[in-house]
């Protein structure tokens, strides 16, 4: 069977310039900088304890919560320039941790911010035309990423490429849907603490996607659940813009076609 792994083309595969760069990986409390200048332009920023370099995480699609401490997992991208007054990352992932912080907010102090635009991971309307596969149709593999220790489907990342798994189980009538949760299960330590998820996240992350995929219309005896699998960095996807460490976090769907 002939398998394809679907690129949606939100965003660019790793440049050769990310595929080199040194990972940046830090646990920090998020400070908020309360630029003002229209809608969403404010910042979220966070420092790096081991460096106390201050870094932009304002582009991260789990927004900070400032009374939490966040995982930072990207790439500092210094052609971004330097809007909200800290070395920007992007792309960049942003998990938030159960440790509490205390509410910092910084002023404008002549900093713009970041003005908001419309990311390219956005779920279209159900009622939206859109470009659907030819026969003979391939089965597909999808990847739906997940923050660390957290089953949400996060919005503008993981609900796109979800969407994208159902509209494709929708449109090609499979005959066999195999869901695969992953989790993080190798501990890490970064900034001093170790990180690692239990093994049965993985399979609560894939009992969530088979929830979506029978709520939109897909048949529960077309579904299986594969046994929950400790994760392995061993690839590097679209879904994750090229950064190595949250790859373990993470479902995979292959869909097998009639």
């Amino acid at each position: 069977m002939r398998v394809r792994s679907f690129i949606l083309g939100a965003a660019a595969l790793a440049t050769g310039a990310t595929a080199t760069a040194q990972e940046i990986n830090f646990i920090a409390c998020p400070v908020y900088r309360d630029t003002n200048n229209g809608r969403k332009s404010g910042c979220w920023l966070a420092s790096d304890p081991a460096t106390g370099i201050r870094y932009d995480v304002t582009a991260a699609p789990t927004k900070a919560d400032w009374n939490k401490a966040i995982l930072v997992e990207g790439f500092a991208a210094p052609e971004k320039g330097n809007p909200c007054g800290a070395t920007v990352i992007e792309p960049v992932r942003v998990s938030i941790l159960e440790q509490p912080c205390t509410r910092h907010m910084l002023p404008a102090e002549g900093y713009e911010g970041r003005f908001f635009t419309l990311p390219a991971r956005n779920v279209r309307p159900l009622y939206e035309d859109r470009k659907r596969p030819e026969k003979p149709f391939l089965g597909g593999r999808f990847t739906i990423p997940f923050d660390l220790n957290k089953t949400f489907i996060t919005y503008q990342i993981s609900d796109y490429y979800l969407d994208a798994t159902i509209n494709y189980a929708l449109d090609v009538q499979p005959a066999l849907i195999e869901i695969t949760g992953y989790a993080q299960t190798a501990p890490r330590t970064i900034s001093g603490q170790t990180l690692a998820e239990k093994l049965e996240i993985a399979q609560a992350r894939a009992d969530v996607v088979r929830r979506a995929l029978v709520m939109r219309g897909v048949p529960e005896t077309n579904i299986r659940i594969v046994p929950p699998r400790r994760g392995a960095a061993v690839y590097v996807e679209e879904a994750f813009d090229g950064l190595e460490s949250p790859t373990e976090r993470r479902v995979d769907v292959l869909i097998t076609p009639r």
